[in-house]
Formats: structure tokens, sequence, C-alpha cells
């Protein structure tokens, strides 16, 4: 995955807003990749002579430390799909969660083909 389709994978997973108010997470992770996506140029065009040793060693660094950067938003790309899913799969097969317990007896009865009788309130 390149940093640019982990960055879409991100903002997939975030809510969702508009581009006008985009939260404070949405800011940060494009204000993060903005930074990263502008590698520095290890050569010098001006001269002919490569780079010092040092400077190669820090570029490489650098480019270690993008990718470590990426990796790691990649994985938590896949943990914030895999916790989406599960609160999706959890709604799905137990659809009584969110109800009221007066709903939730009703709604059984249903299921197994009784009315609950309609109580009067005084």
């Amino acid at each position: 995955m390149t940093a640019k389709t982990t960055y879409r994978a991100l903002l997939r997973e975030l809510p969702r807003r508009s581009l006008s108010s985009p939260t404070p997470l949405q800011n940060r992770v494009r204000e993060l990749y903005g930074k990263h996506s502008q590698t520095p140029s290890t050569t010098n065009t001006s001269t002919s002579t490569p780079p010092p040793k040092k400077q190669a060693e820090e570029a490489e660094e650098a480019e270690g430390a993008r990718e470590r950067r990426i990796a790691e938003a990649r994985q938590f790309a896949m943990y914030a799909r895999a916790q989406r899913t599960y609160a999706e799969l959890v709604e799905r097969y137990n659809p009584g969660m969110t109800l009221e317990e007066e709903e939730r007896i009703r709604l059984t009865a249903r299921r197994v083909g009784w009315d609950l009788p309609v109580e009067v309130k005084n």
C-alpha cells in the first residue's frame, strides 16, 4: 500500500463530515500526510559530486521512519475497519440490544407468534 491508499483507507474509516468542516482528527491526518508526502531530495543538482555519507544515512533513516509510519497507519485503518464491522455485526445479530425492556418483550412475544395484550393506562 502506498501512502495515498493508506490515507484514503484512514479517511474511509473516520466518521463522515463535510469538507467545509472536517474533524480535528481529519485535519491532523491531512497535516501529517501533507508533511510526509514531501520527500526531501537527497541529490544535489548543482554539482556532480555524490552526497556525503552522513546525508545519505539520514535520508535512509528518514525513509525508514516514513515506511514505519505508513505501516502503522495501515494497521490502524485495518483495526478501525474491523471495529466498524464488529459493531455492524453486533447490531445485526442483536437487534434488541438498544431497545427498551417493554419493546424487547413485545418483539420476543411476536417472534414466537404471540401478541401481548394492550395495557390500559389510567
